[in-house]
């Protein structure tokens, strides 16, 4: 055998075993990168809702809208996994992505519109509620505060924001002395409800 043709042969016998490692190389990236699965989808949205809450980019009013809908679907998730020992179905599965992905677009659209929360007030009231609403995004980012609890600490953050700026507005712009002390009485209140909702125990 001459040495051109030994060198032939080896040449083939290399390809024949390189074939099938390329082949099984080219199907790795697919599952090394698998899709999100439903509670990693339900962090990652948490974290954008919290971000959006430290940064001001979301309004108590907005938060307390997206986190009712979150606590929505976390029941129905609950609901599925009753329904079939702990488990979801690719039927659940694919409910609940959509509703996910429903959701991710309304966080996105809020983070990006013109409503946003002050994060540099120049009065007692308003660095009182600045500093409840890092306190909140903080505890959904953690974990702390499951989505429930985030609406409804929200809800009474958006319903003071509202008498705030009913009583400045008939006031031209200031609070009397009676208005900060009843303001200061809701706020005292919101803030033990979060630091109840941080310590309870309960995590999303």
């Amino acid at each position: 055998m001459t040495k051109q043709t030994h060198s032939l042969l080896l040449s083939g016998l290399l390809a024949a075993f390189m074939l099938p490692a390329a082949a099984q190389t080219s199907t790795t990236p697919s599952t090394a990168n698998p899709p999100a699965t439903v509670n990693q989808r339900k962090e990652n949205q948490q974290d954008r809702i919290g971000n959006g809450v430290e940064s001001g980019q979301l309004t108590a009013g907005e938060t307390h809208n997206l986190e009712k809908k979150e606590s929505a679907v976390n029941h129905e998730e609950h609901d599925m996994r009753k329904l079939d020992n702990g488990h979801l179905t690719t039927a659940d599965r694919a409910t609940l992505n959509q509703q996910q992905n429903h959701l991710s677009k309304q966080v996105y659209a809020d983070k990006h519109n013109a409503a946003v929360q002050n994060t540099n007030p120049k009065t007692e009231v308003g660095q009182r509620q600045r500093n409840q609403q890092e306190r909140i995004g903080q505890g959904i980012k953690s974990g702390q505060m499951t989505a429930g609890e985030a609406a409804r600490t929200e809800g009474h953050s958006a319903a003071i924001n509202h008498e705030i700026h009913n009583d400045r507005a008939a006031n031209g712009g200031k609070l009397t002395a009676a208005e900060r002390g009843q303001v200061n009485r809701q706020q005292n209140r919101n803030s033990a409800r979060i630091y109840r909702a941080k310590h309870n125990g309960r995590r999303q």
